[in-house]
């Protein structure tokens, strides 16, 4: 007897209607996906409902292989290429049997060529093609070398129409795999929207490494005698000194995808290590700048008084928050909702990440002693009705930017602190008089980052009352909460996770602050004063988001901290 197919039973269990699984067979046809892929990638069903059924039709067990905690011992006997081949992962092993997960367990060719490879029994499971590929990407690395060989023609036709500022002829005939593989790393980059590349030597391994909403995961593990060549290629794209390896390097290089019609700018630099350079690459993707305010993640009243803020004509605004927290972005909004005609904007920035046209945008040289202090002196001569300074990093940066901003001019930076109150306090420490941050500061906006949940794999979640009282949630609010967690898909690399929202804390110079700050007060008084105010500190700003389902717990206590400083 024939096992019934996929479709009919999900209509016969009233999963899908036959509309939905015309239209899932028709995707199906043109991506050449299995049908529980197309399925699941058009929203009709989650990932378990299609394990499910996929067990009735072979009747063998299921196994969601991307939560499963797979023996990584069972890895070498089948290789990655074989695997997303056929769509198959060994998943355990008991003696001379090896587990192993298959999308479709019904093809017995297949079978038979894992028994003839391993020399083992196999004991066949199911799982889904998306969970495999999942997992796939979890336990052997998400670019592996033979996924960027030049054998293989349809990486190789997007890595051909990639194009440089330098060309390939710089690098020798016999060093062209590395040229293929630095290129393929760079385009998965692209497509995975990383934000940062890193290659990294080690004693017994090389590896590549994404940094993806965040997180940083391995993407490669290529030879380790490859390091060298590989650091050489980029460092030849980057326009830098290849026969330097004892200093630290920056550069810069631009690459155009023709096929899909794509720029990228990516800001290079080297840190010579114990077992050779390592090299971390940041992608500057002028297309993904959001300079729409609205679209920052700020709540309503707070944009408000952000516009409110940085619209006065002297004064200034301080950005805080560690690297990484979105600060460089939420500038780059406020000086676009500033730049018109009859303004003079000058920036003074290390580096210039983007470029913003109708701006005058200038890079920090210290070859030349060009430093934040040196150009705000001459932005000072220019004429200037705003200067951005890219960050406040001692006493003499300082002290220019206060003056410039108490002498009719906005200045907008940022300084590295913990929370908006944090700020006041490091800027006495650096010897800034109180009863000039008190005159000159017009709002300190504190800011971080935390993760989206995907959309594509969103799924309710339940939590206890008092795991939402220890977040420093009312009683009387938890109704209002609704609670979401990706489970984990194609779109999010498995974390749920897809993109990011920024969650801030804004701190006006008002009158009780102000006499606060002249009575030196400490971070924690500052704070207290923002609550009894009514301010919104980075949890409460948190809490919001995870209210709307945008983010989760784990992000909102990474990301924040209690708003009474536990």
């Amino acid at each position: 007897m024939l096992p019934q197919k996929l479709g009919e039973i999900l209509t016969k269990q009233g999963l899908i209607r036959p509309d939905q699984l015309q239209q899932a067979l028709q995707e199906s046809n043109r991506t050449k996906h299995k049908l529980g892929t197309s399925i699941i990638s058009l929203g009709f069903l989650k990932d378990n409902q299609i394990l499910r059924a996929l067990e009735k039709q072979f009747s063998v067990p299921g196994v969601d292989v991307s939560q499963f905690e797979i023996d990584k011992s069972v890895l070498s006997f089948v290789g990655r290429e074989f695997c997303e081949k056929h769509s198959v992962i060994p998943i355990s092993k008991a003696g001379m049997t090896l587990v192993v997960a298959f999308s479709d367990p019904g093809n017995l060719q297949t079978r038979d060529d894992l028994r003839f490879i391993t020399k083992h029994k196999i004991q066949p499971v199911v799982s889904t093609d998306h969970s495999i590929g999942l997992a796939i990407e979890k336990y052997y690395g998400a670019l592996s070398q033979s996924q960027i060989d030049i054998t293989k023609s349809s990486q190789e036709e997007e890595v051909e129409n990639i194009q440089t500022t330098v060309d390939v002829e710089d690098v020798n005939s016999s060093d062209e795999p590395i040229v293929k593989f630095v290129n393929g790393v760079l385009v998965e980059a692209i497509r995975r929207k990383a934000s940062d590349i890193h290659f990294e030597p080690y004693e017994k391994k090389f590896r590549v490494r994404f940094r993806i909403d965040g997180n940083l995961m391995e993407a490669a593990s290529p030879p380790i005698s490859s390091g060298p060549a590989i650091s050489a290629r980029i460092k030849i794209m980057s326009k830098m000194d290849i026969a330097e390896k004892r200093r630290p390097q920056d550069g810069r290089l631009k690459i155009r995808l023709s096929k899909v019609k794509k720029e990228m700018d990516f800001r290079v630099n080297t840190v010579p290590t114990m077992w050779g350079e390592k090299v971390v690459m940041r992608l500057l993707d002028q297309s993904s700048l959001q300079l729409d305010m609205t679209k920052l993640g700020f709540e309503e009243d707070d944009l408000r008084l952000f516009k409110e803020k940085i619209a006065m004509p002297q004064g200034m605004i301080l950005i805080t928050g560690p690297t990484g927290s979105g600060k460089t972005v939420t500038i780059y909004s406020a000086l676009s909702e500033l730049n018109k005609m009859d303004v003079n904007i000058s920036t003074a920035e290390d580096p210039i990440e983007f470029n913003l046209e109708g701006i005058n945008q200038v890079q920090m040289n210290k070859d030349i002693d060009l430093n934040f202090a040196e150009a705000l002196r001459a932005f000072l001569r220019q004429d200037p009705d705003i200067i951005m300074v890219g960050e406040i990093r001692d006493l003499e940066t300082a002290e220019i930017s206060f003056k410039a901003a108490s002498t009719g001019h906005l200045v907008v930076s940022t300084l590295h602190t913990n929370d908006a109150p944090s700020t006041v306090v490091r800027l006495t420490e650096m010897g800034i008089a109180p009863y000039l941050i008190t005159s000159t500061i017009n709002l300190v906006v504190a800011q971080r980052l935390v993760g989206r949940v995907c959309e594509s794999c969103k799924e309710p979640v339940n939590v206890p009352e008092s795991t939402l009282i220890n977040l420093g949630v009312a009683k009387a609010e938890i109704p209002k909460y609704k609670l979401f967690k990706g489970a984990g898909c194609n779109n999010c690399n498995g974390t749920g996770i897809r993109g990011r929202l920024a969650i801030f804390e804004l701190m006006p110079m008002t009158e009780k602050i102000k006499e606060l700050v002249l009575n030196n007060a400490s971070a924690a008084e500052l704070r207290n004063a923002c609550r009894e105010l009514g301010l919104k500190t980075l949890r409460r700003s948190a809490l919001l988001k995870l209210a709307r389902g945008q983010t989760t717990i784990e992000e909102v206590l990474n990301a924040s901290v209690r708003d009474d400083g536990q």
